[in-house]
């Protein structure tokens, strides 16, 4: 029996979830032997020609001149800061409390327009948001034995991924996708190049380290494909919400290549952050947007160089 096409959407976006969590943890695996320039910069390599030549294929690279927009430069900015920031927290923290303290931004974004875009938002979605972020505190723990200063990069991992966002959203709508993409990722290449000899040098990588960063940009072009084919098939209001499926991903992935077992604090502040996120986006369909905060996001969460 077929599956509708909301069914198949929402499988789409699990999959998708999937693939970004797996490039997630392929990338913590490496990145405690080279530091976070190299992997940029290694990493880079693959994904901006394996993104670049679908790009090509797709005819998304016919304007190039779109680049001196203000708004592309300040996404790849926001870009290059949430990969730099969001490295350096994958690096000394589990992979699940880095996805969780993510999940926060779709109510970053619904903030962040409202603040500074003058979008209408109601004292209920403030609340989610204020709940939400409160959830992160919980995960961050500031002041208490569970804390790990590491967890505020991730939280300015937000931030950067946030004004990302925001800017895709003023650029032109003419600007296609996979051309933002490849501009981003060939942005994130060169950042990474110039950050290796100040974090620290190079250090040859392993075939072993080279082939696994390589997959790692292999599912970065598999997400990017399964995200596109999931907006296709259904409702956004349907689809959106598997997007948190990458929190389960990341704390089976966790548990599964490196050990790491979730304390019942994580899992509440995770709780929170999903809860309000979802319930944010239930008052967006209420309220009849036009363009819902869960469809102007980077489904991925975390940095698209990531």
């Amino acid at each position: 029996m077929p599956l509708s096409p909301n069914l198949r959407g929402a499988l789409f976006m699990s999959i998708s979830m999937a693939g970004f969590t797996m490039n997630d943890a392929l990338t913590k695996a490496v990145i405690g032997s080279m530091n976070a320039g190299q992997v940029m910069l290694v990493r880079g390599l693959f994904a901006t020609c394996l993104i670049g030549l679908l790009a090509w294929r797709l005819g998304a690279l016919r304007a190039p001149g779109v680049i001196l927009h203000p708004m592309v430069g300040l996404r790849i900015l926001g870009e290059v800061g949430g990969t730099v920031t969001f490295l350096t927290a994958l690096a000394h923290m589990p992979l699940a409390n880095a996805s969780a303290i993510l999940q926060a931004l779709p109510l970053a974004v619904t903030m962040g327009a409202a603040l500074f875009l003058a979008e209408p938002v109601g004292w209920r979605r403030w609340c989610a948001i204020s709940v939400g972020f409160l959830g992160v505190m919980v995960i961050v723990r500031p002041g208490f034995e569970g804390f790990n200063t590491y967890s505020l990069f991730a939280l300015i991992c937000v931030m950067f991924c946030a004004v990302r966002d925001l800017a895709t959203r003023q650029a032109p709508a003419k600007i296609p996708t996979l051309f933002l993409s490849t501009v981003t990722a060939a942005s994130v290449t060169i950042c990474g190049a110039i950050l290796i000899v100040p974090l620290g040098g190079w250090s040859p990588p392993s075939p072993t380290e080279t082939s696994l960063l390589f997959a790692a940009a292999v599912l970065l072009l598999f997400g990017y494909q399964f995200i596109i084919m999931s907006l296709r098939e259904g409702e956004i209001s349907f689809i959106a919400p598997f997007r948190y499926t990458a929190l389960l991903w990341s704390i089976f992935l966790g548990f599964l290549a490196f050990g790491d077992m979730p304390d019942i604090a994580m899992m509440i502040g995770a709780g929170m952050v999903v809860l309000s996120g979802l319930y944010s986006l239930y008052r967006e369909q209420v309220v009849g947007r036009k363009t819902p905060i869960a469809e102007s996001t980077s489904p991925a969460m975390a940095p698209d160089g990531t």
